[in-house]
């Protein structure tokens, strides 16, 4: 049941206002900080190694650090988010990001840099939900698919700049110089934050009781849940990272990431209020997509790790060069994603997430011609064009499926774990690709060890993704499914995976209302996104 309007609550924000379009700078900004976190390291991690004399385990940590803990943790970010604030989760994510990517550009050994980048990962799992979140409960119904597709657009471009950044950086000033980079948005984002964005809460829709029986309790928190997610993760990674030299103590990780992984799924089914209610993989579709995506993105991670270092370390681009080299698939992404998610609800899921993969294992199988003496235009750029089609083909597609595999008040939880699902998929791929292929601690400093392990490694990857189009092909129903208006409009872009608000699926507590929301026919506005509900505003 709704709430009735509160005298003196702000109503909702339009574009044109100028608070409208100071909220929409302060997530834009915001989610760029975490996009640039995720696509500027790739390219100078043969800089920081030769800097500190690292290892490939210390490279491998140096990304799935941040991987690991926002992978385990933005399921818990977004609760925090729903409980104290999306405004004062979201900005306390900002400031954590920036000061722990002040650590990592100040970093003396790579022990440092590898605890400063798990924090950068606790910061993004902060305030990565509540980018989006804010948006869905700030703007008027009709002004949000035109925000969304503002804050989708500009994040779009930001993530295409980031490597050609980063390449920027580490050629001119340094590697440090490419952490540091986060500051200065994450700076402007704060205040803008506190000044222009209503704080908004929410909590999830209540199902409805009998007489007599007592009244679901506010929403907590799955710590437990939480914890053992993230150690399941952490031990993994360690055991697939460390086993060359580990010895028995990468086997006691190897054991304890079973027993953690156990632990969490016997959580999960006890718990009143789990991170990851396990009945929500009763929806078979759900269950296929979600196994689609650690295919996917498990070859996607590998391919991007490791074609980063081929093309600096062997192919013997500079840092700038190997961070451009990697546009074209991300400007395909940015042209004709769109254009596939159309595409995907009249055909249905199965063919595009068949086709798909197979054309990125193609792309990825043509990167063996990126030798010593590759071309660009005849040798890398028509992998990465293929790569891009492929890609194209498939991620509009797959968040497309994702939403229609669930109910609407499902929405944001099921994007969540998809979400959280492909960074993992991404993690351990990176910690296991190198062990698997033979990869020897010092084989980025010898350009032939590189080479010979780089194209064992894509047959790999492009295996992964094979297997995914055999799982879409053989699970998938042909027909089109399109999902209820009412779930809201996934938004990723190249190696982010598609995200949906758990906002929602939230019902009112205190807001000024429009009147047609208030009864059981409220319209749908332009952009198919309903009036959700579910916010309390305070200026």
């Amino acid at each position: 049941m709704h709430s009735s309007p509160a005298p003196g609550a702000p109503a909702f924000l339009r574009i044109a206002s100028a608070r409208g379009r100071w909220t929409l700078l302060a997530t834009v900004l915001g989610s760029s900080v975490v996009l640039l976190g995720s696509t500027v390291t790739n390219v100078a991690l043969p800089h920081i190694g030769d800097d500190f004399d690292a290892d490939l385990a210390a490279l491998q940590w140096t990304v799935n650090a941040y991987m690991l803990t926002l992978a385990g943790l933005i399921l818990l970010g977004g609760s925090l988010g729903d409980r104290f604030g999306r405004r004062r989760i979201f900005v306390l994510g900002v400031i954590w990001f920036a000061a722990a990517s002040l650590l990592c550009g100040l970093a003396h050994d790579t022990t440092t840099l590898i605890a400063a980048r798990a924090l950068q990962g606790v910061g993004g799992a902060l305030l990565t939900p509540g980018s989006l979140a804010i948006i869905e409960a700030s703007f008027h119904p009709d002004d949000r698919p035109r925000a969304i597709g503002l804050w989708s657009g500009f994040g779009g471009i930001g993530a295409a700049l980031g490597p050609f950044l980063g390449g920027w950086l580490v050629d001119g000033p340094g590697w440090r110089w490419t952490f540091l980079l986060t500051i200065p948005p994450a700076l402007l984002c704060v205040p803008l934050a506190m000044r222009h964005v209503p704080e908004s809460v929410g909590r999830p829709q209540q199902p409805a009781v009998a007489a007599g029986t007592r009244t679901p309790s506010r929403r907590g928190f799955d710590l437990a849940g939480a914890a053992l997610g993230a150690l399941t993760l952490a031990l993994a990674t360690y055991a697939l990272t460390e086993a060359r030299t580990g010895g028995p103590v990468a086997l006691v990780a190897a054991a304890g990431s079973v027993v953690a992984g156990a632990a969490f799924l016997l959580v999960e089914r006890r718990s009143n209020d789990p991170m990851m209610p396990l009945s929500i993989f009763s929806s078979r579709p759900f269950t296929a997509i979600n196994l689609i995506t650690l295919c996917v993105y498990a070859g996607l991670g590998g391919f991007f790790f490791l074609t980063a270092l081929q093309l600096q370390i062997v192919a013997g681009y500079s840092a700038l060069a190997a961070g451009a080299a990697m546009l074209p698939s991300t400007v395909l992404m940015l042209l004709f994603s769109a254009r596939s998610g159309t595409l995907a609800q009249r055909l249905g899921p199965r063919i595009p997430l068949t086709v798909g993969p197979v054309v990125c294992g193609a792309g990825m199988l043509m990167t063996a011609r990126v030798g010593t003496h590759a071309s660009y235009f005849a040798d890398v750029l028509p992998a990465l064009l293929v790569m891009g089609t492929g890609m194209v083909i498939l991620v509009a597609p797959l968040s497309v499926t994702l939403l229609a595999s669930v109910e609407a008040a499902d929405a944001g939880l099921a994007s969540g774990i998809n979400n959280a699902a492909a960074r993992a998929a991404g993690l351990v791929s990176v910690a296991a690709l190198p062990l698997l292929v033979g990869m020897s601690p010092d084989a980025y400093r010898s350009p032939d060890s590189f080479d010979t392990a780089f194209n064992r490694a894509m047959p790999l990857c492009a295996g992964l993704l094979t297997i995914g189009a055999a799982l879409a092909f053989t699970l998938l129903r042909r027909t089109a499914d399109t999902p209820d208006a009412r779930h809201g409009r996934a938004h990723g872009w190249l190696m982010e995976p598609p995200l949906v608000s758990r906002f929602a699926h939230h019902r009112a507590l205190d807001r000024v209302e429009r009147p047609d929301t208030l009864t059981g026919a409220a319209r749908l506005p332009a952009g198919g996104h309903p009036f959700p509900g579910g916010n309390r505003l305070r200026p």
